[in-house]
């Protein structure tokens, strides 16, 4: 009777043993899935922001071009809205508090007050600053932050690219041209963000 007992109780503590590496199996295998996908996660969301950046600063350049050697019938200032969906968070937000505040309220002083002097490259980056100061939260919150802003992003990139193209007398003169090159790869720097941010929201 003593023998029974005690092979009852090994095979007891067997099962209990067993079932204690089962569960610490499927708790591993969690853990496992669990660190991939934020890993997974983690590299969407650097890649999103590395690309916001890049695209921000595509058309920064893009600005700087047009008020030096770009010079064409092209919309350039559908760039501030661009910018203004694009620019990197820590960057609106700086903008978007006292910093750009001040900012805005000098540009608009001299534009006022001393506007012989004030020069004319400067008149888009100070509408940027205005308008990242004064937006509603509607666009600066919301809109900015779905897929709406990337949508407009988006069509901005095509508008510009079909109209330098066109610009420049066509698809190839678009990179043989002087100054083509640069200019067209910036443009298509514009697509970078918007295309990848549309693809992962859809994904």
């Amino acid at each position: 009777m003593g023998k029974k007992s005690y092979l009852a109780m090994r095979r007891d503590q067997g099962m209990e043993s067993s079932l204690l590496a089962s569960d610490f199996q499927d708790l591993t295998n969690a853990a496992k899935k669990l660190a991939n996908h934020a890993v997974k996660l983690g590299g969407l969301g650097f890649g999103t922001t590395f690309l916001e950046w890049i695209a921000a600063f595509a058309a920064i350049y893009l600005l700087i071009l047009d008020r030096t050697n770009w010079k064409t019938n092209i919309l350039t200032g559908l760039l501030i809205p661009y910018i203004f969906f694009t620019l990197p968070s820590i960057l609106f937000s700086l903008l978007r508090g006292d910093v750009g505040t001040w900012i805005a309220f000098v540009a608009v002083i001299l534009r006022l007050f001393f506007s012989k002097r004030f020069p004319d490259w400067l008149e888009m980056p100070g509408a940027l600053i205005l308008l990242i100061v004064v937006a509603p939260s509607l666009f600066a919150s919301t809109i900015r932050k779905n897929w709406i802003g990337v949508v407009i992003c988006l069509a901005i990139a095509c508008y510009l690219l079909q109209e330098h193209i066109r610009a420049s007398g066509g698809f190839r003169n678009s990179f043989t041209k002087a100054h083509g090159i640069s200019n067209t790869v910036g443009i298509i720097l514009l697509f970078v963000y918007p295309a990848w941010a549309l693809l992962i929201d859809l994904l």
